[in-house]
């Protein structure tokens, strides 16, 4: 049996949740082969990087067309790269490239895809997966039935990444791009810049703000206490809404899902939606003065307070602390 694993990348930087997948691979085929699959341009140190972190080959595409991610153009060579390599199982990150990608390319292919998944494992070759659903309250058992490849998005943190083997290298397949530019439909003009700023879905730390913060210079201080730490910043859906912080910051079930080793909610109710976005989280603090406030039942600590007088005082802690 074989495995493909999607490397996502963006300017030559590969996604450090692809090679929690391409991890994963390799615990599932350890005799192999697994193969890497890289789109992009100028992406030579993501195929030398994808054999450190345990490919036995790689399928490269190096082409202006796949120089930043696009449904059309990626999932029309993705089907090609499946139906002429055939391998069994298909996995990615769960990101939102990666579940578009997939499902675009298991729908034309006729195959079955589990989305999101927590866990994962081989079953008489064929995939059974653990994923949460309702919220995160109730964990599904899932698993692949059908003829062709099994199609799998893995939760960012939800695997481990192998340790990076400098010495390793292999075979690289070259392909080509099967949609020109004049056959693409979708164009991108500009490209927001977001250098400096922590990934929400990478971050070990994610210090969020919610409706309690009152408004967008509310924010301050969950972005000082969040630089002191190191931490990406995160809101709930109730402050995207009000217009004080961006949609990419946005935490739940309709923006992004985390597992950080720390997340901190600061004037965060907690709706369902929310709660459904941190549960992987391995310590959840919330601070809010609404001592009935949901969030308090899912937090490992929690502290009823004023965020504007608590996380100040946690940023100088802080400081002391971390010099």
């Amino acid at each position: 049996m074989s495995a493909l694993v999607w490397i996502e990348q963006y300017n030559g930087q590969a996604l450090s949740s692809s090679w929690e997948a391409l991890g994963k691979a390799k615990q599932l085929f350890p005799d192999g082969p697994v193969t890497a699959v890289v789109f992009g341009e100028a992406i030579d140190d993501v195929v030398a990087a994808a054999f450190h972190y345990g490919a036995d080959r790689v399928v490269k595409a190096d082409d202006p067309t796949l120089a930043a991610y696009r449904c059309e153009p990626y999932v029309a060579l993705l089907v090609n790269v499946v139906e002429a390599l055939e391998p069994e199982v298909v996995l990615a990150s769960a990101t939102t490239a990666g579940r578009e990608l997939f499902a675009g390319a298991a729908l034309d292919l006729d195959a079955g895809l589990l989305a999101d998944v927590t866990e994962l494992k081989l079953d008489d070759g064929w995939l059974e997966a653990v994923r949460p659903v309702l919220g995160g309250k109730v964990m599904s058992v899932e698993t692949v039935i059908g003829d062709g490849a099994q199609f799998a998005t893995l939760r960012a943190r939800a695997f481990q990444a192998l340790a990076p083997d400098t010495s390793r290298s292999g075979d690289v397949i070259e392909v080509t791009p099967v949609l020109t530019e004049a056959a693409i439909a979708t164009k991108i003009e500009s490209v927001a810049d977001t250098s400096g700023q922590i990934s929400l879905t990478d971050a070990n730390i994610v210090v969020a703000g919610g409706r309690g913060v009152g408004g967008e210079n509310g924010f301050d201080p969950v972005r000082e206490l969040a630089d002191v730490l190191g931490a990406a910043v995160g809101a709930s859906r109730a402050a995207v809404d009000a217009g004080w912080i961006v949609y990419e910051h946005q935490v739940g079930q309709t923006g992004k899902v985390v597992a950080p080793d720390l997340y901190i909610a600061a004037g965060i109710s907690g709706a369902i939606q929310h709660q459904a976005g941190i549960r992987a989280a391995k310590v959840i603090v919330a601070i809010n003065t609404d001592a009935d406030a949901p969030i308090f039942k899912l937090a490992t600590y929690g502290i009823v307070g004023d965020l504007f007088e608590v996380l100040p005082a946690l940023t100088d802690a802080f400081k002391r602390k971390l010099g």
